[in-house]
């Protein structure tokens, strides 16, 4: 049975999961700086330019998206385990699953920011996207705390 599987795999699928989250959080940690650099250091100097458009690109795709989309996969899979989640008396998960929502959301907003600087039509300052490098620390202090001190 499945369930049996998820139980007797739960600390691998953990592991797993564990690991893609560190691969996905670094990437959101670095992309909005590439941005930074990218606005700051080469505005006039073409080469530069898609210097920061091919890390740009390679990041998100090499990188950050196989390594949300294992995140999900794992995640989901140790929601399914059986005994790891009540869904009825424990509200943490909820609060952690809103936080994960928003860090999707910020994650897509990092690859449309992307596409405006491969056509060269990016219009916000350094200072946004140093602005915008701090929504993944705070977003994941929020994951953290709710997984493991689980609050409520």
């Amino acid at each position: 049975m499945f369930t049996d599987f998820l139980a007797s795999a739960y600390f691998w699928i953990k592991a797993l999961h564990i690991i893609s989250v560190i691969a996905w959080m670094a990437g959101l940690f670095y992309l909005p700086r590439l941005y930074v650099y990218h606005v700051e250091h080469a505005a006039n100097n073409v080469e530069m330019s898609n210097t920061f458009k091919t890390m740009e690109l390679k990041l998100l795709r090499v990188i950050m998206n196989p390594a949300m989309m294992l995140t999900w996969i794992f995640g989901i899979l140790l929601l399914l385990t059986p005994g790891v989640v009540d869904w009825y008396s424990e509200y943490w998960v909820y609060v952690k699953l809103a936080a994960l929502f928003a860090l999707t959301w910020f994650h897509h907003s990092l690859a449309q920011w992307r596409k405006t600087f491969a056509a060269d039509a990016n219009t916000r300052p350094g200072r946004y996207y140093r602005g915008m490098n701090e929504v993944p620390t705070l977003l994941m202090a929020v994951i953290v705390i709710m997984v493991v001190v689980k609050p409520f």
